[in-house]
Order: C-alpha cells, then sequence, then structure tokens
C-alpha cells in the first residue's frame, strides 16, 4: 500500500467528538515513550505528522490522521507512565476501552512493545482486552535497531510464541523508525484490512 496523503483531521477527548464518517480506522496502542509517533511517522514518510512529546504522558486525546483521503490513522494515549495523576490515568484506560469497546469501524490495532524488553502487565492486559473484544491486532516491536542483530531472530521467535495464544493477533513485527524495517509489513497488513472493512 502507498500512503499518498496525510493530515492530522482532529483531537477527541470524549467519545461524542468521535469522527461521523464512516471510515476505517486503524489505530495504535502502546505504551508511553514506545515510539507511536515516530511508527506513525515513519508508515507516512512524514517527520513531524505526529508530534512526540518531550514529556511521556502528556498525549491525554485520540488523535485522528486522515490518510489517503479515505481512512484514519488513530493514535490513542499512551499508557503506564508513573508520574501522571491516577485520577488522568484512570480517565484515559476508560476512554481507551470505551473507544476499543464501541467503535464499530476500528479494522485493526497496531499494538506497540519495546523490543528492548519483555512486554508489561499492562501491554498484556491491553492485548487481552483487543482479544476479548475480538479486535485483530498486530504487534510492532518497535527500536528493533537498538538491539543487536545477532540477538532479534531469537527474541522474535520467542515474541512469537507469546502471541500465539491470541487468536485475534495477525503478527509480530520487528520496527524501526530509524531504518524502516518493518514498515513495507506492517502496510501490508493495514492495506488487507482497510480492504476487508471496506
Amino acid at each position: 500500500m502507498k500512503l499518498t496523503s496525510a493530515e492530522f483531521a482532529l483531537g477527541v477527548a470524549a467519545l461524542r467528538q468521535l469522527p461521523k464518517e464512516v471510515h476505517a480506522e486503524v489505530a495504535f496502542l502502546g505504551r508511553s515513550n514506545v515510539g507511536k509517533s515516530s511508527l506513525i511517522n515513519k508508515l507516512c514518510n512524514r517527520k513531524t505528522l505526529a508530534r512526540s512529546s518531550t514529556t511521556p504522558g502528556k498525549t491525554r486525546e485520540l488523535n485522528y490522521y486522515l490518510i489517503n483521503k479515505q481512512f484514519y490513522f488513530v493514535d490513542l494515549p499512551g499508557y503506564g507512565y508513573a508520574k501522571v495523576p491516577e485520577q488522568i490515568r484512570s480517565s484515559w484506560g476508560k476512554l481507551i476501552e470505551q473507544y476499543l469497546k464501541t467503535r464499530e469501524n476500528l479494522s485493526l490495532v497496531v499494538q506497540l512493545i519495546d523490543s528492548r524488553h519483555e512486554p508489561t502487565e499492562l501491554d498484556m492486559m491491553m492485548v487481552g482486552w483487543l482479544e476479548y473484544y475480538e479486535i485483530p491486532f498486530v504487534v510492532a516491536l518497535t527500536k528493533s535497531d537498538k538491539l543487536p542483530r545477532s540477538k532479534m531472530p531469537t527474541y522474535l521467535k520467542n515474541a512469537q510464541a507469546g502471541f500465539a495464544r491470541f487468536s485475534f493477533c495477525r503478527d509480530v513485527i520487528p520496527f524501526s523508525a530509524i531504518s524502516g524495517e518493518g514498515r513495507t509489513e506492517l502496510l501490508s497488513i493495514i492495506a488487507k484490512h482497510i480492504v476487508a472493512a471496506d
């Protein structure tokens, strides 16, 4: 799939603000500082489309990006940043879960996990939500360029084995926003689910 255009559409802080157009949506989910903005920018070949914050946990909205004037990328708020007050963390969690639970045109979720670390308890909780709500998802192992090349095959094999029990997991892909590793594979999976949604 070739991305010919990408533009910021709107930020959503409450479900009532969600777009009314029935476009397919691909959501990006991951803990704070896992590299969601960098991944979205790399997919779109844009440096500053999705803006990363120097303060993890700052993004509190669902950020919508209109892609090819046909479907949306949805950047969900990062989770798991300890310095954010508990009340705010709770409200983000509710917003994310309600979005996952009720958004009928959600076609695919890209679950980001830092390739340098084992999935956290929160990562696995999010994956559990996706499985429970029967939402197809792909796991992107971000920052793969920071892992020694010799270690990636073993880590990837272990990650694939770990997510194999989830019937809605479509693939596990190493991804680097620096080298572009995984970009083609991820776009291919996104394209299949966008077509399936139409």
